[in-house]
């Protein structure tokens, strides 16, 4: 079932270094032809194929998941390939910094698409980006601002990630993956697909690069942040069984004991602070 299309628009309280004013979602099944926009513009295709084309980048193949940049005043034209249509988001945002994404090589208009190795991160990014974005206060425009900055970052490493397409590189958007989803119930064969390897393929590359293979590390990170909860908290065992995303309290334990050799109760009355 299509989503309803969202058009939503803001103006800047002044000038700033950062702001968004815009965000939208729709069907696409028109080419939008020789226009310019008075503000950047970020557009995520979540599937789909077609073209953009602009005075520097010339013509450019978009195969999605993709998404591209538009600077300011950029005269352009994009659309779905002739009698096919896509799922496209997109973001409006004014400020200095988009100079300094330019300088620092975040955001290139000589080569403004970039091929998305993890759609899932970047929709994530632009679902934070809208939710903030409606609510409309200052702090929740700030967040806005921010989170379009980490739509630019995370740009940029899945850019690099295409142009390298390197083991290294894809064990990186494994270890930050799972960091995100630690304390969640993860699919690790969904990881995998994500980053277009098979399960066998991620757990000897990850176990070769972390030392852990990747439910090992996931439970590193859950263990970890249990023991924090442990020693600054009031919170039951079984309440922090849950805050790290394991549901059985007695597995939680078991789990516990084996990594450090003491039951949560004993390591909570040996390191509490006082």
């Amino acid at each position: 079932m299509t989503e309803a299309p969202i058009a939503l628009y803001r103006s800047p309280s002044g000038p700033t270094a950062l702001a968004v004013t815009g965000f939208g979602r729709q069907r696409v099944g028109t080419r939008i032809v020789g226009r310019r926009l008075p503000m950047h513009a970020v557009v995520l295709v979540e599937a789909g194929h077609g073209t953009l084309q602009t005075a520097k980048a010339d013509v450019h193949e978009i195969n999605g998941p993709a998404l591209f940049w538009l600077p300011a005043g950029t005269l352009h034209s994009y659309g779905p390939s002739e009698g096919e249509s896509w799922d496209e988001r997109w973001a409006l945002f004014e400020g200095t910094l988009m100079a300094d994404m330019i300088r620092q090589r975040l955001v290139s208009p000589a080569e403004p698409v970039v091929r998305l190795q993890n759609l899932r991160e970047m929709q994530r990014l632009f679902g934070t980006l809208h939710s903030d974005f409606a609510t409309a206060d200052p702090i929740s425009l700030a967040s806005a601002a921010a989170t379009l900055h980490r739509i630019a970052i995370q740009s940029a490493r899945q850019a690099n990630a295409d142009s390298g397409d390197t083991a290294e590189t894809r064990i990186e958007f494994a270890i930050e993956t799972l960091q995100r989803r630690a304390f969640e119930p993860t699919d690790m064969q969904s990881v995998a697909r994500e980053l277009g390897m098979s399960p066998a393929t991620l757990r000897r590359r990850f176990q070769a690069a972390v030392g852990l293979s990747p439910k090992g590390f996931q439970l590193r990170l859950r263990i970890d942040r249990a023991k924090q909860l442990l020693t600054t908290s009031d919170l039951s065992i079984e309440a922090i069984s849950n805050a790290v995303g394991i549901d059985d309290s007695f597995y939680f334990s078991r789990l516990f004991q084996d990594r450090e050799h003491c039951s949560p109760s004993e390591f909570r009355r040996q390191h509490r602070r006082t």
